[in-house]
């Protein structure tokens, strides 16, 4: 039986009417049309679809709605602000940290909890919490020169 769940997204709070068994992966696409989010494996192990999730990063392909109620959500939308990329973004940009794109939000929004957690990691720790997103592309050293220039620039990470 559908649910109303309230949560808050990209900044604003939301009330949808699905069922608690729905995927935040498929409500955000289909009810929010919030479309960089992707679908990748559908099993947690790709990345593709990672949000941030009360300040961390999840797979929203395995995260159903009963657990999102009451939690901020923020996707790739939600990132820049009054028209300035996320300083991970413009990183990935200045890098050329993509290819295709597919898989590029949810590194972007793994990249961003790993330097939550690690503002100022090593070669090695980027490349250990990176290690579960998967480029098909061959990017990845450049999206390990991405993040590392966010930290080396001791910018820290602005709150989405």
């Amino acid at each position: 039986m559908a649910e109303k769940i309230k949560f808050e997204l990209n900044g604003r709070q939301v009330e949808v009417e699905v069922e608690p068994d729905h995927t935040l992966l498929w409500v955000l696409r289909s009810h929010f049309d919030l479309t960089g989010t992707k679908f990748g494996c559908g099993l947690g192990y790709c990345g593709s679809c990672t949000v941030l999730m009360d300040g961390d990063p999840v797979r929203s392909c395995g995260i159903m709605m009963d657990i999102v109620a009451g939690t901020k959500i923020v996707t790739i939308e939600g990132l820049a602000k009054n028209g300035e990329l996320h300083p991970v973004q413009q990183a990935f940009v200045d890098n050329d940290a993509l290819q295709c794109g597919y898989c590029t939000p949810g590194m972007i929004m793994n990249a961003i909890g790993l330097l939550e957690r690690t503002p100022n990691p090593t070669r090695q720790e980027i490349i250990d919490g990176m290690e579960d997103n998967l480029c098909r592309c061959g990017a990845h050293t450049r999206i390990i020169d991405a993040i590392a220039s966010v930290s080396d620039k001791k910018k820290g990470v602005v709150q989405p």
